[in-house]
């Protein structure tokens, strides 16, 4: 098993260096739009942090280009829970619906073209898919299917030609991803029979022909993340135990870059570090605005936090650190399929009017209060790129593929109705397409 050094913090090294290059641009501001960052080497770790402005001078947005799904139709083009997307090298569009279940091709404008195995436990078939779905260099689809225990792995005509065993059966909504050198990385639990408050993954590599490579654990630190617990015994001894995050509260998180290094971060700050393997660790930072927690979405995930723990343990009372008062910086980051960097920021939530919120219910909680999605994007040198704004409903799960010219993702209307969209990154000063293809 390999096991990723983290390198020491540095920001409080960094004082010095970060006021220097503010003072010498004229202040935070710097010109318009402009980037304006301080470099600096820590020990072994590059730091580059973002003052003030991006390469791209302004909010780039996702304009979308190909949408598939609707309400009523067709029944290939009606989903009833995407759990991955993929994209192919010539434009195909692989969607796994697991409600189906039935893992579905479209051809690079949108239109059906066919369906790769089905239910079932035999060759081809899959049984509990997952968020691991992704395409080889070769065209192969692999489709990672824990209720099987194996990877399926199917041609570009859709022929179920290999599997690939994987251990145990947990299911995931991260992608599975597919390094540079055609390796795919599978994530498992490495102490399966640990509580689950101990589990500690990680991610198995499977060479291109199937052989079984290194184990990678996933670089984590001793921090604790913030969190609420509830258990209940029933009348035979049987303990269930439950443990959620605090709403709003920093969380510690770890992904592998397509480039093959791990990315890792925890959002009591905006700092995010690249563990490269073939130079040193980059640091990216980047000057931010606190965002306050509102009064209403305050107690709108706090009655829903008090509502699942109760699933659990029904008079359970709320035994963790309070909801914080300022969001961190970033909810989540993600690796882009080309070494970006996305960065999802925490943003001033909006009330919207929830349909299906129903006040005669005593258990019913209103969800009006939406955080619109706002990426940062960094190059893999630690430029800032810019921000890029979303449209209503893109989804985060499934979760996206990302690259710094097109984002392949779930839209879910007000009545949870999904479609799976192709945007093109618009950045400023490009004209918007005046068509969406259905």
């Amino acid at each position: 098993m390999r096991r990723v050094p983290l390198p020491c913090p540095t920001f409080l090294l960094l004082s010095a260096a970060i006021l220097g290059a503010a003072c010498s641009s004229g202040g935070v501001g710097g010109s318009a739009g402009e980037w304006v960052a301080a470099h600096d080497t820590i020990g072994d770790t590059v730091v580059v942090r973002t003052l003030s402005g991006s390469l791209w001078r302004d909010t780039a947005q996702l304009i979308p280009e190909v949408s598939i799904g609707m309400f009523d139709g067709p029944e290939e083009y009606i989903f009833g829970d995407v759990v991955s997307v993929a994209h192919g090298r010539d434009g195909t569009i692989y969607v796994m619906d697991r409600q189906l279940p039935a893992l579905r091709v479209y051809n690079a404008d949108g239109s059906y073209r066919t369906t790769f195995g089905r239910g079932g436990e035999g060759p081809g078939e899959y049984k509990g898919p997952d968020g691991g779905l992704n395409v080889l260099s070769d065209g192969r689809i692999v489709l990672r299917d824990p209720g099987n225990a194996r990877i399926q792995v199917y041609s570009p005509e859709g022929e179920a030609i290999d599997t690939w065993r994987i251990r145990g059966n947990f299911n995931t909504s991260r992608r599975m991803v597919v390094d540079q050198e055609d390796r795919s990385h599978a994530l498992i639990l490495l102490d399966p029979e640990a509580s689950v408050t101990d589990w500690k993954t990680g991610l198995v590599q499977i060479n291109p022909d199937g052989a079984p490579g290194d184990t990678l654990e996933i670089p984590d630190t001793p921090w604790e993340e913030p969190t609420i617990e509830a258990s209940h015994e029933d009348d035979e001894g049987n303990t269930s135990m439950s443990v959620n995050s605090v709403p709003f509260g920093p969380t510690e998180n770890a992904v592998l870059s397509p480039k093959g290094y791990f990315i890792h971060g925890i959002s009591t700050e905006y700092a995010i570090t690249l563990l490269r393997e073939d130079g040193p660790a980059l640091r990216i930072e980047k000057v931010f605005k606190p965002v306050a927690v509102g009064s209403g979405e305050r107690r709108e995930e706090e009655a829903g936090a008090v509502r699942n723990m109760r699933y659990t343990e029904p008079n359970w009372r709320w035994n963790g650190p309070p909801i914080p008062d300022v969001k961190p910086p970033f909810s989540r980051f993600y690796a882009g399929e080309d070494g970006t960097l996305w960065v999802a920021t925490h943003q001033p939530a909006r009330k919207v009017e929830d349909p299906s919120y129903d006040p005669a219910d005593p258990d019913a909680i209103p969800n009006e209060w939406r955080e619109p999605i706002l990426f940062d994007v960094f190059d893999e040198d630690g430029s800032y790129l810019g921000a890029v704004r979303t449209p209503d409903g893109l989804s985060r799960y499934p979760q996206p593929v990302f690259t710094r010219e097109w984002v392949l993702g779930i839209v879910r209307d007000q009545f949870d109705v999904q479609t799976v969209v192709m945007f093109r990154v618009e950045l400023p000063g490009e004209r918007s397409s005046e068509t969406t293809r259905e």
